[in-house]
């Protein structure tokens, strides 16, 4: 009896442990439907709130009045441009102005604005100082950083160099149109076409002393950025023209400190008081002399040298000088006249627009573009008028005998020779991996 009664009393305690599990089974199965019921009322409800058209409304009213707090102003320079209109047209306070003038102007590198030069401006919005850091970039390679420490009112500067990889090319071709042509041809840049011409200007006239079947090498810097794309061009290390089996050889040359200059491979300078033509791809279409004006129909002198070419094509300065004038000549259209000494200087007439930043007053080098081809003022099509003025007289250019440039004597012509034998060594291995 007893037997049967412990039995019976653990048969109720499984049971009731069964039924136990089975209570906190249904529970737990109530509470999560009960908890995603409410969570689904809940994501209902804020989806409705955010749909709502008036907290649309308002969110956006809110957004619309909220400024940034750092802002960023870019600015690239023009012609007529100088710091303090740059500076000036900056919405900051007139103390602000000051102080960023005064940091600029501290700065030799930017002693001269020059054309394209960029300018990026950093705003906080809720300081005092409105401008908290600055930049301007002195070349593709180079920028200034200004910036200002934490509780300080000057400028701190430093000299940032972007991250490019000089590479040192080698090209060569045989000229079968032009040389511009052919140049392009290879990938090479037009600023190196343009500092290639202006080396050989002074002795080739590219219109008629470059014949088909000439060739040329050139070895120039180029600076490469990570995306392994070529952003900027440097300097000419060496070039040969060769003209009827004639090897015109050029080579960089660093003679004194900061003062760099081409010689040929007898260690004499290529550059002459002035060039023998400011124009490349140019025709002699008329020259000195007396001749009958296509316009005004009579013959009279022509005090000149003219060069037809197609409207826009580059015009140099055959000489380093200062523009004495840039503007309208009558019947010379547009022209600049450009002092070079007390003996020489040099008119250009019949351009179609000015170079940038050309102006009375300015110092041009030799080579620099000071306009482009035209036909304004009387002219029966696109041509350049050259004139050359020695001591008051106008003269022949094309028969002008100038001055030589330097030349490299004792010890600076052993330091050339063995500068010379560097390059060559140079230009061999960088054949060699061509071939």
């Amino acid at each position: 009896m007893y037997e049967m009664k412990k039995l019976r009393l653990n048969s109720i305690r499984e049971y009731s442990i069964f039924l136990w599990l089975v209570l906190i089974a249904i529970f737990l199965i109530t509470s999560t439907v009960i908890y995603q019921n409410t969570k689904e009322d809940q994501n209902l409800k804020i989806k409705s709130a955010i749909g709502n058209i008036y907290l649309k409304k308002i969110f956006k009213e809110i957004t619309n009045n909220l400024e940034p707090r750092y802002t960023t102003f870019n600015y690239i320079s023009k012609a007529g441009d100088t710091h303090q209109s740059i500076i000036n047209n900056l919405n900051v306070e007139e103390s602000e102005r000051k102080i960023l003038l005064n940091s600029i102007l501290k700065e030799k590198s930017l002693k001269v604005l020059r054309i394209n030069q960029k300018f990026t401006f950093k705003f906080d919005n809720l300081s005092d100082q409105k401008i908290i850091e600055f930049r301007i970039q002195t070349d593709k390679k180079n920028e200034l950083w200004f910036y200002r420490p934490l509780g300080k009112i000057e400028f701190m500067t430093k000299k940032v160099t972007k991250n490019f990889t000089k590479n040192i090319v080698y090209k060569e071709t045989i000229i079968m149109t032009s040389l511009y042509e052919s140049a392009i041809n290879l990938g090479i840049k037009p600023n190196v076409i343009i500092e290639f011409a202006r080396l050989y200007g002074f002795q080739v006239d590219f219109q008629r002393d470059v014949w088909k079947n000439d060739s040329f090498q050139i070895i120039y810097e180029e600076y490469i950025n990570e995306d392994k794309k070529v952003v900027d061009t440097g300097e000419i290390i060496f070039a040969n023209l060769n003209l009827q089996n004639n090897d015109l050889q050029l080579y960089k040359y660093e003679y004194e400190k900061d003062k760099i200059d081409y010689f040929d491979e007898n260690g004499k300078s290529i550059k002459k008081t002035l060039m023998k033509t400011p124009i490349n791809g140019a025709r002699l279409s008329s020259p000195y002399g007396n001749r009958k004006h296509p316009i005004l129909g009579y013959t009279k002198m022509h005090t000149g040298t003219d060069f037809a070419a197609p409207t826009g094509t580059p015009i140099m300065a055959s000489g380093d000088g200062k523009v004495t004038k840039a503007g309208w000549c009558g019947g010379g259209g547009n022209c600049v006249k450009i002092k070079h000494n007390n003996t020489y200087q040099t008119v250009y007439a019949h351009m179609s627009k000015f170079g940038r930043g050309i102006k009375k007053g300015v110092r041009v080098k030799q080579g620099q573009i000071i306009g482009y081809v035209g036909s304004t003022g009387l002219s029966t099509g696109p041509h350049l008028h050259y004139e050359v003025i020695e001591n008051g007289r106008k003269i022949n250019s094309q028969k002008l005998k100038l001055p030589s440039g330097k030349v490299l004597k004792g010890n600076e012509r052993k330091n050339f020779e063995l500068s010379k034998i560097k390059i060559d060594v140079l230009k061999s291995n960088l054949i060699s991996k061509i071939n």
